[in-house]
């Protein structure tokens, strides 16, 4: 038993209400009805054990309108040709009236009614001007400004992430999580920029999947830095590798050994003649990383798609 849903901008899926005596193919093109008007694509067939388990975090269903036909999809074609041309003709406004935002993509709704503008700016934008442009521009249609985030930004575009996968705020993620550096540090990663951030800049969304299994193997585990007895002698914790629960010791000799959980016991007393060598948790030592810019703020998600 399928029921059926249909993914837009971000590829984010909403189910669709079919007709019981509609019959298509598994990604056929159809037209449904948003909150932006009508709108062109795919359907899938979603197995009903899958839909029941995304339950409330799927949206409410689309209104369905038709299968599109060859004159739909004629259509189509040229509507994406239209959406070039208004993306390059408010790209070209943008620059003549100097304003400090980025266009990212340009949509028309199927029936033409409205054409959507996503762009990015460090801070709110007057563009009174730039509308009154774009209305003279576009005559009898609907002309929407969305201002979004950076994370919002990449999950349009989409592209590969690092893994070699889709990525996940253009594929599965239906909301962004809030992630800072705290999250880094607890799972034992080194502060690289190239290694925890992503296309867009940001701290990578895959930071917040596995945290909770760091926190609880982290438990009962001695900070990077303070002293422990291991059975080879006095050492100073140096790193931590949560995930098989062992404990890397500089030992007095200036050996580096690992141990288990059960094979140290850790002081109350500092061991201050054992020095940590901390410099391996950042890459780049020739530059000073402000680790803070890689952080969330108000520019990074808006949800305003």
């Amino acid at each position: 038993m399928y029921k059926y849903g249909v993914r837009l901008l971000k590829n984010k899926l909403h189910p669709v209400n079919v007709p019981a005596d509609v019959e298509f193919k598994h990604a056929e093109m159809v037209l449904v009805i948003t909150e932006k008007g009508q709108e062109a694509a795919k359907i899938e067939r979603i197995p009903c054990c899958v839909m029941k388990k995304w339950g409330e975090n799927l949206p409410e269903p689309l209104p369905f309108i038709r299968i599109m036909n060859d004159v739909d999809k004629t259509r189509a074609e040229e509507i994406q040709r239209k959406q070039n041309v208004a993306f390059n003709k408010c790209s070209a406004l943008i620059e003549n009236h100097k304003l400090p935002m980025r266009l990212i993509d340009s949509r028309y709704t199927f029936d033409e009614k409205k054409l959507t503008f996503y762009y990015t700016a460090p801070h709110r934008i007057d563009f009174r001007e730039l509308l009154k442009d774009l209305t003279q521009t576009f005559r009898r249609i609907r002309i929407d400004l969305r201002h979004i985030g950076v994370r919002d930004e990449t999950s349009i575009m989409e592209g590969l992430g690092m893994c070699g996968r889709e990525f996940c705020c253009s594929s599965f993620l239906k909301n962004f999580a809030s992630i800072n550096i705290k999250l880094v540090r607890d799972q034992g990663m080194p502060v690289n920029p190239g290694k925890i951030s992503g296309t867009c800049g940001r701290l990578l969304c895959c930071l917040n999947y596995e945290y909770s299994n760091y926190i609880e193997a982290a438990a009962g585990m001695p900070p990077v830095g303070s002293g422990v007895m291991t059975s080879e002698g006095l050492g100073k914790v140096a790193a931590l590798h949560f995930l098989q629960a062992t404990i890397v010791v500089k030992l007095e000799d200036g050996r580096i050994k690992e141990f288990s959980k059960k094979e140290i016991e850790m002081l109350e007393d500092d061991i201050t003649n054992i020095e940590i060598d901390y410099s391996t948790d950042y890459q780049d030592e020739d530059n000073d990383i402000d680790i803070s810019a890689f952080e969330d703020d108000d520019q990074s998600t808006t949800n305003n798609l």
